[in-house]
């Protein structure tokens, strides 16, 4: 396993021994649990990461802390954008959906200025740090 996948596997656990909440560097901030389905093995993985509530809208940031690369989570819900999503006690299917534009810098703006690691991430990287909408189905 590698260094990742036990990071993210102990975060998932303390996330759901403490219903939803962590600590550590995830303390006292909005996280969830994103399930998403392989590109290439079309298996379910699960990834921890801060969330955005804004406007009656849920967004999250394939920051990869500031990568050159997009994280694998991105790429697997750009090919299978039903994904499932954990925040608290509560479990809902959605859609992901990219934000492009004038929205998508909107919302990564915001999510910057409430937690400023955000705004670091994209000064270190030549990308544009994509932003997802969940949508909830039904």
């Amino acid at each position: 396993m590698s260094d990742v996948q036990d990071w993210n596997r102990k975060i998932i656990e303390e996330f759901h021994a403490n219903e939803g909440r962590v600590g550590g560097q995830f303390e006292g901030a909005p996280v969830l649990l994103l399930h998403t389905t392989g590109a290439r093995t079309s298996q379910e993985r699960v990834n921890p990461m801060m969330f955005l509530d804004l406007d009656g809208h849920r967004y999250v940031f394939a920051s990869k802390a500031g990568a050159d690369t997009n994280p694998d989570w991105y790429h697997n819900l750009v090919a299978h954008p039903d994904v499932t999503v954990e925040v608290g006690t509560d479990t809902y299917a959605a859609q992901a959906l990219p934000v492009s534009g004038e929205d998508r810098d909107r919302i990564y703006k915001e999510q910057a200025r409430r937690y400023p690691g955000f705004a670091e991430y994209q000064q270190n990287t030549e990308r544009l740090i994509p932003v997802v909408e969940l949508l909830p189905k039904g």
